[in-house]
């Protein structure tokens, strides 16, 4: 599930012709190098929730093989866009991932993939540290313990990549929410864990962070 449909207001005018996704970084647009990830991670179907320009999006995914799903007349946050792409996505257990981070290093969604213990998880977030955070001004969102078991807290930053289940989605009441609701209700369980990762990371949520990405990449010989 590739989370595609917001305003990108951060960006200022760069969105005002075109969704964030379709900004291009180090040659293509910052969807397709999700994509790529997801592709190579052999993630399969792949659908992206659609809102803003979203003709311009499908236009784009078509022919790359993504289902798509607009959601109208409201956004419906990472939480209900997952919910609401279920019928799609066919499985109770899926991959999502934000469309406007750059990654250097290891494929983040194989990483994901190969430390899943669905037996004692419910969420397994990839976590990037602070140092290795491209630009992040922030003190980070998650603490990881020696067994991997997060709790919220100053520490790493949640990536935007993730595995989860989503049964609990239908224990929700509002439409429109944030993963953050399922989280809490996992980490309370105390099965929401985090995988560390080792390369590097940028969040293109900004026009500066471009540039930053960029750089990362070069630097990278990515």
């Amino acid at each position: 599930m590739m989370f595609a449909a917001g305003f990108g207001t951060r960006m200022k005018d760069l969105t005002k012709e075109r969704p964030k996704p379709l900004i291009e970084v180090a040659g293509k647009p910052l969807i397709d190098h999700a994509l790529g990830l997801a592709s190579e991670a052999r993630c399969a179907p792949i659908v992206a929730n659609l809102h803003y320009k979203a003709e311009m999006l499908e236009k784009h995914l078509a022919p790359l093989g993504v289902t798509t799903i607009t959601e109208a007349p409201d956004i419906l946050d990472t939480g209900g866009g997952l919910r609401n792409a279920l019928p799609l996505l066919g499985a109770s257990t899926v991959v999502t991932m934000n469309t406007d981070t750059i990654w250097a290093g290891p494929n983040p969604i194989a990483m994901l993939k190969h430390a899943w213990q669905p037996d004692r998880m419910d969420g397994l977030l990839i976590c990037v540290p602070l140092d290795s955070a491209v630009g992040h001004a922030g003190s980070g969102d998650f603490l990881i313990s020696e067994t991997g078991l997060l709790e919220r807290g100053p520490g790493a930053v949640y990536g935007g990549i993730q595995i989860i289940k989503t049964d609990l989605l239908q224990t929700i009441e509002e439409e429109i929410f944030s993963l953050n609701l399922l989280w809490d209700r996992i980490l309370s369980a105390g099965r929401l864990f985090g995988l560390s990762y080792p390369g590097k990371w940028c969040d293109v949520g900004h026009p500066a962070g471009i540039e930053l990405a960029e750089e990362m990449l070069r630097g990278a010989h990515v």
